[in-house]
């Protein structure tokens, strides 16, 4: 039982959205894999699983299993993790009251403190089911096909 992360009515909206189109049947969970990253920042990959992996924690989100492994439920411990939609950020967010500034010198540019990068690509959908079929425009391979104009 992980019961310290707090998940708001965004974020718990995203990822029951994430779940729902995975194609995967009824108590599907999602399973968060949380890394330090960035200033203060996290980055994260999720996958969407029948069950959790042996190790993994699950926090109850209103009835949606977050499946967290053993690391992501250490650096989550006191966060909330929210959505954020905006025209310069879309994704998870991660809040955390305890981190402290960054003090780093670093000139390399990183990832965007408390910004968690998501990657959308493990969104599995279920046979049958077609990127048209969920309004989506279809996808084009331009390396492959050639760009027009090109």
């Amino acid at each position: 039982m992980v019961s310290n992360v707090t998940v708001t009515a965004a974020a718990e909206k995203f990822l029951r959205r994430v779940v729902r189109f995975s194609g995967l049947p009824a108590g599907a969970g999602l399973r968060l894999t949380v890394t330090a990253g960035g200033c203060s920042g996290y980055n994260s990959e999720f996958t969407v699983e029948s069950s959790p992996r042996a190790g993994d924690g699950v926090l109850d989100v209103n009835g949606l299993p977050l499946f967290l492994p053993g690391e992501s439920r250490l650096l989550l411990d006191g966060v909330t993790i929210d959505f954020a939609d905006t025209p310069t950020q879309t994704g998870l967010t991660f809040f955390n009251p305890n981190a402290g500034p960054c003090g780093c010198s670093s000139s390399a540019p990183g990832p965007q403190a408390g910004v968690a990068r998501v990657d959308v690509a493990s969104i599995r959908l279920a046979p049958g089911r077609t990127p048209s079929a969920l309004n989506c425009p279809p996808v084009v391979d331009r390396a492959r096909n050639g760009a027009a104009g090109d």
